[in-house]
């Protein structure tokens, strides 16, 4: 069986890092780190499609990518959970672009309900945005992928998807568990069609949705914020930007990692040694 994945050792390292030419999908792309990772694959070359179920976000965030680096970009409507929503949003990327090379799932909910609290219809919303909304774009992806036998699939996994975390994020920590194993899973198959498959699994990042999920997760555990690991200063001795997680996806995307597939790599400060 051929594997196509080429040897990129005698590249210098520009050509490794640049996406020239190359076609970006990234959900929940409308702000926080869905937005700082689109920001740095548009940079790094790549035509962008940020899709968020926001659509009016999704466009300003578009315009403020294009308008900041004379990029390409264009926003959509996705609603993950819905799988003729992803098909749609990922037709108009196919039809403005020409195709498909970087997918990345981004999209995610975090709430904060104690296991005694949680109900069914909470816990399917979570598992069904985290978990099968990762599943829904990986799986639209490598069918377009597929057609050009190459491209990069990164999951955004969280810290979360190696321990247990804050009270209240039973459903949460299950959910990237569920995309940490989904990302090995999927490699192994993706393999011999020339696709590869990565997680980033962030540590906590202050963004507008995370501080205010940190907030309602800490008043429903009536826990002192200081007190919470996740707020602590990490061994870097700063929290994480937006920023420095979307580097380290753009490692993931180009061909800088082309060795790498199945891998899930901790951008966490240290916080989970």
């Amino acid at each position: 069986m051929s594997f196509p994945f080429a040897d990129v050792s005698e590249s210098p390292v520009r050509d490794l890092l640049s996406l020239t030419g190359r076609s970006a999908l990234v959900t929940g792309g409308a702000r926080g780190l869905g937005k700082a990772i689109a920001l740095r694959l548009a940079e790094a070359g790549a035509r962008v499609t940020i899709a968020d179920i926001d659509e009016r976000l999704a466009q300003d965030a578009a315009a403020d990518v294009s308008t900041r680096l004379d990029a390409r970009a264009i926003g959509v409507r996705m609603d993950v959970t819905d799988v003729a929503s992803v098909q749609s949003a990922a037709a108009v990327a196919v039809e403005t672009f020409g195709g498909l090379d970087i997918w990345v799932n981004n999209a995610g909910v975090f709430p904060s309900m104690p296991v005694l609290e949680t109900d069914d219809a909470a816990w399917d919303h979570v598992l069904a945005v985290n978990a099968r909304g990762v599943f829904n774009g990986a799986r639209e992806a490598a069918r377009h992928m597929v057609q050009g036998a190459s491209g990069v699939i990164v999951n955004v996994v969280s810290t979360a998807g190696f321990q247990g975390t804050a009270p209240g994020l039973s459903a949460y920590v299950g959910s990237k568990h569920a995309v940490r194993g989904m990302t090995k899973q999927m490699a192994l198959e993706f393999a011999p069609l020339g696709i590869r498959v990565l997680g980033v699994a962030p540590t906590f990042v202050p963004t507008e949705g995370n501080i205010a999920a940190a907030a309602a997760a800490m008043e429903a555990a009536g826990v002192d914020p200081s007190t919470l690991p996740v707020m602590n200063q990490s061994l870097i001795g700063r929290l994480g930007t937006p920023d420095d997680i979307a580097r380290v996806v753009l490692f993931c995307a180009s061909d800088m990692s082309m060795i790498m597939t199945g891998s899930t790599l901790l951008a966490d400060a240290g916080q989970t040694i």
